[in-house]
């Protein structure tokens, strides 16, 4: 399953060229999406930084949106080398994951290709190995 996803993953980035975002679909609703992985990560004790429903967050100002959530993880043992190692991956940690949903109801699941942010950043391979999760991560959470 894992191979399957990887593939799909880098079939639907070649495809979309959507500057190294990866998007899976989801079986599942956004808000059952996040909180599948909501719960994949406090079993691997990852931090959850915060969790934002952009849908919410429009509708207190009047606005209208399809659902969206934005979750932001990680372990800063993993991500403080990282860095050191180049400050401005800042911009991209914590790790992020967004689900949402299209305009023809579909769900799906966002994130930063690892091998983008790697060549983004012109990390080493054994930083790499620190942020490489987000693929096991999202086939658990779309299982």
């Amino acid at each position: 399953m894992r191979q399957q996803v990887q593939t799909q993953a880098k079939e639907l980035t070649a495809m979309n060229s959507n500057n190294g975002i990866i998007s899976l679909p989801s079986p599942f609703s956004v808000t059952e999406t996040i909180d599948r992985l909501v719960a994949i990560l406090q079993t691997k004790g990852i931090n959850i930084f915060a969790r934002i429903d952009q849908k919410a967050e429009a509708e207190k100002v009047g606005l209208t949106m399809p659902p969206t959530q934005l979750l932001l993880f990680g372990n800063p043992k993993a991500g403080t080398p990282l860095m050191v190692a180049e400050p401005t991956i800042a911009l991209d940690l914590p790790l992020k994951v967004l689900a949402w949903e299209s305009a023809n109801g579909e769900v799906w699941l966002s994130y930063n290709d690892t091998d983008y942010l790697k060549q983004r950043f012109s990390l080493a391979d054994e930083l790499v190995k620190n942020i490489a999760v987000i693929p096991s991560l999202v086939e658990q959470t779309l299982a």
